[in-house]
């Protein structure tokens, strides 16, 4: 304890002796561990924000959409899902609350006065505020009478509101889309954003009145959304759902399913393993600036052995033992490794919180606590492992030799 104690008291007076070389030294660590830092942050921030997005969802919702291979869809065929597919799952399908098909008729331009923006359109059912556990803010929702009746009626996100230049409360407020005028009846609660876009930039219309302006000869890109009663039977209600859907398009025993079935749960499990990739990819691309950093290291302590060459002389002849010496020369380069990698770290948190925040609807930025620990301890063993050697070189230096060198 007490080799140790001395080992880090004689380090910590060389590095405050050479503060700039020292700086210099741990600049390579510091870069490595910074920039670590700052992916790990920006991707666990993104990845917790759409996490909280998909917990939102209440975990007990599945979508049906269509299924389509690539190379299919380069040879022109493109499976849908069709009406009759919605009234199937609401007649036949078992352990469900809630049905809503949802299409976007493909006009997204929006106007009001001499105002206009892009929105993202959706025609679908009232109950999709039920199934999304989306409700408004202002105004109401769209009805069974506006759908039944086609009316031209919607509701808008807030964000519509301020690209719009609309008042505040633009309930009653009549906006052009699809070539028609259509009057608000309700504003959104606002959502935030997923991936950095915005969900608050939604036009809603009724599922009928979507379909008389998609007209007769286009078919809507259609997905079902439903709401399962009980969270226990998500497993059973989606294996149910698959016998409708194959029942519903006659397909034969071994042939593959023209549909997919995802619930929020299993599409934030793709996501959390999609981020989890990519941060274990980042991180080891970029924690390759962590060994040049170490070798970086490795050069400063064998000049440091040779300028300290007559003081390690004067050690020895004083009694000082190799292992000493060893100590001393590695303690040092550890320390030096891992105040590098405590600078990285809070520089990198810094630079993952600037530019979460200069890029618009981004999440904050997260350090994990495992991306901290990992960090010094990677810092550290680069200290050891790069150290080993000018310690060594240090340790079997002959005293005579040594006190003889100029």
């Amino acid at each position: 304890m007490m080799l140790l104690r001395e080992s880090v008291r004689s380090a910590l007076a060389s590095i405050r002796a050479h503060r700039l070389r020292s700086f210099l030294t741990a600049l390579g660590i510091i870069i490595g561990v910074a920039s670590v830092i700052t992916v790990i942050s920006l991707i666990q921030g993104l990845s917790k924000s759409v996490s909280d997005q998909f917990s939102g969802l209440g975990g007990t919702s599945l979508t049906i959409r269509a299924h389509n291979e690539m190379k299919d869809q380069m040879r022109g065929k493109i499976n849908y899902l069709r009406l009759e597919d919605v009234e199937q799952v609401r007649v036949r399908g078992e352990g469900i609350r809630y049905v809503s098909p949802v299409f976007s008729p493909g006009f997204s331009e929006v106007r009001y006065m001499s105002a206009s923006t892009t929105a993202r359109v959706l025609a679908t059912s009232p109950s999709y505020q039920d199934v999304n556990g989306r409700y408004t803010r202002l105004g109401r929702f769209i009805s069974e009478p506006d759908d039944a009746r086609a009316r031209r009626v919607a509701v808008i996100g807030e964000d519509l509101i301020a690209e719009l230049h609309l008042p505040a409360d633009p309930v009653g407020k009549f906006i052009h889309y699809g070539g028609e005028w259509f009057k608000i009846v309700g504003v959104q609660e606002k959502q935030g954003a997923v991936f950095g876009m915005s969900q608050d930039n939604q036009l809603i219309i009724p599922f009928n009145t979507g379909r008389s302006i998609l007209g007769n000869n286009r078919r809507p890109n259609l997905s079902i959304t439903v709401a399962v009663s009980e969270l226990a039977d998500l497993d059973a209600t989606i294996s149910q759902l698959t016998g409708v859907m194959r029942t519903a398009h006659r397909l034969r025993p071994g042939q593959p399913n023209d549909f997919e079935i995802e619930s929020a749960e299993q599409l934030a499990q793709t996501f959390e393993k999609i981020s989890t990739m990519v941060t274990l990819v980042m991180g080891g691309v970029v924690g390759v600036a962590l060994l040049v950093g170490g070798i970086g290291i490795m050069n400063i302590m064998l000049v440091s052995v040779k300028e300290r060459t007559r003081e390690i002389g004067i050690c020895k002849a004083l009694g000082a033992r190799s292992r000493d010496i060893m100590a001393q020369f590695l303690v040092e380069a550890v320390i030096l490794a891992t105040l590098g990698g405590l600078i990285g770290l809070v520089l990198g948190y810094v630079l993952g919180a600037v530019i979460a925040g200069l890029i618009p609807d981004f999440p904050p930025a997260v350090v994990p606590w495992w991306a901290v620990a990992l960090s010094l301890m990677f810092s550290g063993g680069v200290g050891i492992v790069f150290g080993v050697m000018p310690a060594r070189q240090a340790a079997r230096l002959d005293p005579i030799e040594a006190l003889r060198y100029e």
